[in-house]
């Protein structure tokens, strides 16, 4: 992909969080985004701290605070708020990702720190249907037996997928 740039020019799709892995080969944690409403899903590779916040799922109040958790309250504090975050571009095999604020002001951070505050915060998570529409998956492809299948059969499915690619197979 030397030099190519998949750039949001369009919609943006709304995604979820369908399983958070460890590739075999690479050993860097995957988080794998699934479209709410489609049939497609994009696999992310992301930093460890990143990956091991996300681990921990969506903060709960009596949680204690990790590094990033504290963002949200020190904005709320300034009178502003997060929207969502949305993953808006890829180039050279890497995903370019957003903040958005209330008021439409918009912040560039990795994507492994978008993430895990999205997951932390229950924040909407955003992608580009261009970028989806370059690397996006069959969502089928990776779960043969569907997402709604038992973890340790959808694990299954997925190891198999995730044990024999890597950020460049996502490259067209």
């Amino acid at each position: 992909m030397c030099g190519r740039l998949v750039r949001n020019t369009g919609a943006m799709l709304a995604m979820r969080v369908l399983r958070l892995v460890v590739h075999v080969r690479t050993k860097e944690p995957v988080l794998l985004l699934g479209e709410v409403e489609g049939e497609r899903c994009l696999p992310v590779f992301l930093r460890r701290p990143q990956a091991d916040m996300i681990a921990l799922g969506e903060r709960g109040e009596d949680d204690p605070q990790l590094p990033q958790d504290v963002l949200l309250p020190v904005l709320r504090g300034l009178g502003h708020q997060i929207d969502g975050v949305e993953i808006v571009a890829l180039e050279n095999s890497v995903f370019r990702a957003e903040l958005v604020f209330d008021g439409g002001a918009r912040v560039s951070v990795r994507p492994s720190d978008a993430l895990a505050v999205a997951v932390r915060e229950g924040l909407p998570i955003g992608v580009a249907d261009a970028i989806l529409d370059d690397v996006g998956q069959p969502t089928a492809d990776l779960f043969p037996h569907g997402t709604d299948a038992p973890p340790e059969k959808q694990m299954e499915d997925f190891r198999k997928f995730i044990d024999e690619v890597s950020p460049e197979d996502f490259e067209r």
